[in-house]
């Protein structure tokens, strides 16, 4: 009798074991660039560019996508070549008078996910202005109107739920970037420790800016690559010219993937330098990081 029992915790304990063992989940981010009317000048506009860029994507195979500077366009085109994926981020009642075709200083930070591996629990957007729920304002000197998509989602095998968010802070004004990105710090905060976040997105801000080197970390958020790798001493974005881009500036980091609370850490941080017959698929490399959440 005790032989039997023994045998049958024994079975059960190797079945259970997978719902508390840790899961890896690929996450990367990709500023994808606006498509621009002019960069077709130069050889790079969207429909150029597009398939190399989604053969980037895919090849990679990334359980969650998150994208910034995404337009009409380019949304549908997410929609159709990714339809295993939930797209979540670009519709909303900001965008209602917003012509697909034109820029009007709104490109969006999509997320996209696994739909076999994932079930949305929640999702939602906030502008980074004085007022986060009024869509498409300009705050303290912003060039473009910012904001942030986040979803929170729960692993289909293991019922774990976690949160991913995507932004795009202001590249002109370092106050609204500091604004910007407390009121970020501010709505995150309202999650606890128990809950695994994890943030991606353009910083506009190199790894010595008070942004990725005080505020964040301060408030628990670990940059996953540095962590794994110390400072990233080349750049990520770089104009189109990928390996060749050689800056005035100290080359340096801006796109960056952060995570935070207890039982969620880094496994793997790259940047993907891959271009299709010398074509970049954006003029930012885009950073991938495997991601344990337990």
């Amino acid at each position: 009798m005790i032989r039997k029992l023994f045998f049958i915790l024994c079975v059960y304990g190797c079945l259970a074991a997978p719902l508390c063992a840790r899961q890896l989940y690929r996450v990367m981010t990709c500023n994808i660039r606006v498509a621009l009317p002019q960069d077709a000048d130069t050889g790079n506009g969207w429909d150029t560019r597009r398939d190399v860029c989604f053969k980037v994507m895919k090849d990679h195979a990334a359980d969650v996508y998150c994208l910034q500077e995404v337009v009409g366009s380019q949304y549908k085109d997410l929609c159709e070549s990714f339809p295993d994926y939930f797209v979540f981020g670009y519709e909303g009642p900001e965008m209602d008078n917003m012509p697909d075709t034109l820029y009007h200083g709104i490109a969006k930070n999509v997320i996209m996910f696994a739909r076999k591996r994932f079930r949305l629990v929640g999702a939602g957007t906030y502008w980074l202005a004085e007022n986060p729920l009024c869509g498409g304002q300009l705050s303290w000197g912003t060039a473009r109107a910012r904001h942030v998509n986040w979803v929170r989602l729960e692993d289909r095998h293991t019922g774990r739920q976690f949160r991913v968010c995507s932004l795009h802070l202001d590249h002109v004004s370092q106050e609204a970037r500091e604004r910007q990105i407390e009121i970020f710090l501010e709505e995150a905060a309202q999650y606890p420790d128990t809950m695994p976040q994890i943030l991606c997105g353009d910083f506009n801000a190199r790894p010595d800016n008070p942004i990725i080197a005080l505020r964040l970390p301060a408030r628990g958020w670990a940059d996953v690559y540095r962590l794994l790798n110390g400072y990233y001493e080349s750049f990520s974005a770089h104009r189109f010219l990928g390996r060749d881009y050689h800056p005035k500036k100290t080359p340096a980091q801006i796109d960056y993937i952060f995570t935070h609370g207890t039982g969620v850490r880094a496994a793997e941080a790259r940047f993907i330098k891959d271009d299709v017959g010398g074509k970049y698929p954006s003029d930012h490399f885009f950073l991938l990081a495997t991601i344990e959440v337990e």
